[in-house]
């Protein structure tokens, strides 16, 4: 099968719902979403419409993603570390990596490792405030 880019919002629902199907079943990182999460359609079509609005800057984002990740490490103790975060960066590009190639792909995966970094350093500096 010949991968293209993503392209459409239908696209990054792919994405998105393939990835997170890995993340619930992962030992690490499921608990954290599985126990937080409890409408995952809404909450799929929530990330589409952050990655469509970060991908192709044409919808808007209504969300708070720094608030909403404090929140969850703070309900887990603050255990969230770097290796949390590395292994959903890995996770995300095994799955663009799966289904897509292009120009966009690659941009979902410099986003997403930054943005990462970013959490991560924010989450770090919540527990400290």
């Amino acid at each position: 099968m010949k991968k293209t880019d993503i392209k459409t919002r239908e696209d990054i629902y792919l994405l998105v719902s393939s990835f997170y199907q890995k993340i619930r079943r992962d030992k690490v990182l499921g608990p954290f979403f599985n126990e937080t999460i409890k409408n995952w359609e809404e909450h799929l079509q929530h990330l589409t419409t952050f990655w469509e609005s970060s991908l192709f800057l044409k919808t808007k984002f209504t969300g708070n993603p720094l608030k909403a990740h404090v929140n969850v490490d703070a309900k887990h103790n603050n255990s969230i570390t770097e290796l949390h975060f590395g292994l959903w960066l890995n996770l995300w590009f095994e799955t663009i990596d799966e289904l897509f190639e292009g120009d966009y792909a690659e941009n979902a995966k410099r986003r997403a490792r930054k943005m990462g970094t970013f959490l991560y350093l924010k989450i770090f500096e919540a527990r400290n405030s």
